[in-house]
Formats: C-alpha cells, structure tokens, sequence
C-alpha cells in the first residue's frame, strides 16, 4: 500500500464548481478507482490550492488503467478544465516526496 499526497490548483473563480462535482462524483468513476487499486481519496481546498491524499496498491498501475478508460476519460474533461493545468494521465509521477513521518522517526 502506497500513500500518495497530491497538489493542484484551480483556475480562479473555479471553487464552487469544484465543490460541486465533488459533492459525489460519478458511481462509474469511484467504482473503477476501487477496481484499480484506491482504498481512499481525500480531498481538501484552501482557496484555489487543492490537496489529495490517496492511499492505493500501485499509484501508476492505478493510473495507467485509468488513463484511457471511459469513464475517466469523461470524467476528466468535465474536472480538467477547472484546474490550471489539467492532468493529461501522460505518465508522469506528480506525486510529492515523503520527507518525514511521525511514526517513522524513531525514538532515542
């Protein structure tokens, strides 16, 4: 299982339409995000700075499955335009480093 913290950021006066398709996204979509892989997908908004924290089996599995399927491909045109720089499932890792955790410093 992998943990993966994710950063994008909305296109100005974009917020509300964010929120809304967020307020439950297509049954499609959140189905084949289980099928590859997602256990959870946490999503938080401070202004325009939107931040992921997924935990899934295999980040790039999951989106290489992904990237052509239909009802991703769907749902990213409508979600994409909302974002300054839309997701374009090219391959590359966006994902941030873990720099630290809690619980993997050990006490001396």
């Amino acid at each position: 299982m992998r943990t993966v913290a994710l950063h994008t950021i909305l296109k100005p006066g974009r917020e509300t339409d964010y929120d809304s398709l967020h307020q439950t996204i297509p049954h499609d979509v959140a189905s084949a995000l289980r099928d590859h892989g997602v256990h959870e997908w946490r999503i938080w908004r401070d202004g325009r700075h939107v931040f992921h924290l997924v935990e899934v089996e295999d980040y790039q599995a999951m989106r290489a499955a992904l990237r052509t399927l239909p009802a991703n491909v769907k749902w990213q045109a409508t979600i994409g335009p909302l974002f300054d720089v839309p997701d374009d499932y090219g391959g590359a890792d966006p994902a941030a480093a873990l720099l630290w955790s809690l619980t993997g410093q050990s006490d001396r």
